[in-house]
């Protein structure tokens, strides 16, 4: 097996199926590609633990944030067609947000926190949409004030349109001055919104012409129509782990909001062809979606310059790691929990779906299940031993 040991990959298949029979996870589906050939690809356990379906190589499963490097890439598209600018400030297409604040916390003097709101020193950015740097964050990991308001004002519901995700954005404060900490956030969500009012097209339109129609990728979208409803992944009822109820998103109907930081659905091969697109530098098949010296850019730490870029509440992309116009991006060869190169770059999805191209290795991998609170662990041990299998 070119580049990889077959006995390694093999014991990759055997520790994942311990987990599944202990029903640890449903299953999964993984592959491997090397100069840009899959050398590997399994999938195992069931699709749905419900009905005992087996997991198959075209299960569908919810992307949740693998959804965000998709737009990211729209985003650049429109950079490179000249319709948008990195430094533009987004205000002048969402004048939604043009009286939006930055919420400060302070001690009262009596041990209650209250909230104190500023103005923004600096317009929020395209680039920072990007990179995670606008001041928004969601209404989880972590708590603060400012989240609590995020979840008080069901920022980010299904039930909302476009038009009222930005008003409702726009009616509570940022947590950070815009340009000056990394935090995970609705920012892609912001973005999709912003690509339809550039383009003048539904998010979901704008992703099928450009992307998801040109690389092949069929079973890719915001929802799942009837006819494929028997494809679709399910998590267990119930964590095995913690006991809590396990809720995933709705996907066999159109919303009315197409999240672009997390409303996706994909299969294994599909999410492939979007990641050797972007390993062969923006082209797939004599298909051309950004040019090499664009990917390079996205692909490149964005936080170095960036004093207080990894001080928030918590930096996700963790040690060893920067971030890029849409992925996280390996800084240093140490420091980091997993093996990897300088330049690897990677993103996942809240479900427990994942993936990473190491250009120095001409590498990628992809892991997809459907078991949020296991993700982390899973995403270690996945990357863990296909290294380990690197002849």
């Amino acid at each position: 097996m070119d580049g990889f040991s077959a006995q390694r990959l093999e014991a990759l298949k055997k520790r994942l199926q311990v987990d599944i029979d202990a029903r640890f996870i449903p299953g999964a589906a993984m592959l491997v590609a090397h100069k840009g050939r899959i050398v590997f690809e399994t999938a195992m356990g069931v699709q749905d633990p419900e009905t005992g379906v087996p997991m198959a190589l075209d299960t569908i499963f919810r992307i949740y944030s693998m959804t965000k490097p998709i737009v990211s890439v729209a985003t650049m598209m429109l950079v490179e067609q000249g319709r948008l600018l990195l430094s533009d400030p987004i205000v002048n297409i969402l004048p939604e947000l043009r009286g939006i604040k930055v919420g400060v916390e302070r001690d009262d003097g009596k041990g209650k926190r209250t909230l104190q709101l500023e103005e923004v020193r600096q317009p929020i950015t395209v680039q920072d949409l990007l990179r995670h740097t606008a001041g928004f964050t969601y209404g989880i990991f972590g708590d603060s004030l400012v989240k609590e308001a995020y979840r008080k004002a069901g920022i980010g519901s299904p039930r909302a349109t476009s038009d009222e995700f930005i008003r409702q954005l726009g009616q509570v404060p940022l947590m950070y001055q815009p340009g000056t900490v990394w935090e995970y956030s609705h920012a892609t969500d912001v973005l999709g919104v912003l690509l339809e009012r550039v383009s003048g097209m539904p998010l979901d339109a704008l992703l099928e012409e450009r992307i998801l129609g040109p690389l092949g990728m069929k079973d890719s979208g915001f929802w799942v129509d009837e006819s494929r409803h028997h494809r679709l992944a399910e998590a267990f009822a119930t964590d095995p782990v913690n006991g809590t109820a396990v809720k995933l998103n709705q996907p066999r109907r159109k919303p009315n909001f197409l999240g672009g930081g997390g409303g996706m659905m994909s299969t294994l091969h599909d999410y492939f062809r979007f990641a050797q697109m972007l390993a062969n530098g923006g082209e797939l098949d004599g298909v051309r979606l950004l040019s090499r010296k664009t990917l390079a850019l996205m692909t490149s730490d964005h936080l170095a310059d960036l004093p207080l870029a990894r001080s928030g509440l918590s930096y996700l992309p963790g040690p060893g790691y920067g971030f890029g116009l849409g992925f996280s991006v390996r800084t240093h060869p140490g420091g980091a929990v997993m093996p990897g190169s300088v330049g690897d770059y990677s993103w996942s999805g809240l479900a427990g779906t994942y993936f990473w191209i190491d250009p120095a290795e001409d590498m990628l991998a992809i892991f997809m299940m459907q078991a949020p609170e296991q993700r982390t662990h899973f995403r270690q041990l996945f990357r863990n031993l296909v290294y380990a299998a690197r002849l």
